[in-house]
This record gives structure tokens, sequence and C-alpha cells, in this order.
């Protein structure tokens, strides 16, 4: 029997927290890929914006197969 402190995270806040970085990934690679798609002039910080974008749908990935664990 495991016992909780008042300091442990229920899986109702932890869903929320990981729900809201979840939130924030996707905007951030939103923005990564739309700021990608206006450079011109800049081949080398076109790929580093894409790149950025694709760690971004690496973590968006995990983070949803977090929140789909602790629901289950």
């Amino acid at each position: 029997m495991e016992h909780q402190s008042a300091n442990d995270i229920t899986n109702e806040n932890l869903k929320e927290v990981l729900q809201e970085s979840l939130e924030m990934e996707n905007e951030l690679m939103r923005r990564y890929l739309i700021t990608a798609e206006r450079v011109h002039n800049n081949a080398e910080l076109v790929i580093r914006l894409r790149n950025f974008a694709e760690g971004n749908a690496k973590r968006t990935r995990q983070l949803l197969d977090e929140i789909d664990h602790i629901c289950q």
C-alpha cells in the first residue's frame, strides 16, 4: 500500500500538466513550421527550424503516450 503525502501529484493533476505541455509543444511546432515557410534567404535556418519542429513532434507523441497511459 502506497502512502500519499501532501506533495504527491494526483493522476488528474499530472494529466493536466501533460496536456498543457502538449498544447505548448504543438504551438511551438506550428510556429517553427510557419516561420520556416516564410524564410527564403537562409536555407540553414529553415533546416534548423524544421528540426526544432521535428523535436516538438517527437515530444508531442511522447506526451500523448503518457496521457494515454495515465488514463488507463
